[in-house]
């Protein structure tokens, strides 16, 4: 783990982006599409981590960003090129847009000021999505990322934050992911290498930390 200056260093709430990845109802929720995962989310304390993470966000100016998953109910626009979306089209629960399945999980809270980044298609919150430009314009130099799941859609969001540049924090209990066991092992030999790894207490220390000192 990071000692607390490296990590307030990257945690400066100028240029530090909170983003939340596919916390959402039908992911999430108790109706998810995906109970196994949800369940893991709940079980394992992921999900209200991501919540206080969010709550102190918005106490401190930190931007936050909500990245949902949803595909149209003609399914155009939709891909179709990998076995993950050809099973997600034959789940009882679909990520239906406008529907409850694709607003932000509760104990989550979203802000007027936050952004809800919505996307048709592909597998990462990031890349194909407005997230890159709005972090860009925001002035955002250091990434949060946080939510589900481990298996895919994190990794993913890391990997694509590193190649543009973006500094990359993993608070490792605000993320879930399936088997239990599979996302600290995932972490440790795999985002470690690229992110700098922390817990929420951690990141909250930095956020709530008085302005001015280290």
């Amino acid at each position: 783990m990071p000692s607390y200056v490296q990590l307030s260093e990257l945690l400066d709430p100028v240029s530090t982006v909170l983003l939340t990845v596919e916390c959402q109802q039908g992911v999430v929720g108790p109706d998810s599409a995906l109970p196994e995962l949800a369940r893991e989310a709940r079980s394992s304390g992921a999900l209200r981590n991501v919540a206080r993470l969010v709550a102190a966000a918005h106490e401190t100016g930190v931007q936050v960003v909500h990245a949902l998953a949803e595909r149209r109910p003609d399914g155009r626009g939709a891909s179709r090129n990998a076995r993950l979306f050809r099973a997600a089209e034959r789940l009882p629960v679909q990520q239906l847009s406008g529907t409850t399945a694709v607003r932000v999980a509760p104990p989550i809270e979203v802000t007027e000021e936050d952004f809800v980044v919505r996307r048709l298609h592909g597998l990462s919150p990031i890349h194909g999505t407005d997230v890159d430009a709005l972090l860009r314009n925001l002035g955002c130099r250091t990434l949060v990322v946080t939510g589900v799941s481990a298996n895919v859609a994190i990794p993913n969001a890391v990997f694509d934050a590193v190649n543009l540049g973006y500094t990359a924090v993993v608070p490792a209990d605000a993320v879930a992911g399936v088997p239990a066991d599979y996302t600290p092992a995932m972490i440790r030999h795999t985002l470690a290498l690229v992110a700098t790894v922390s817990t929420t207490d951690e990141v909250l220390a930095c956020l709530q930390r008085p302005r001015g000192r280290a």
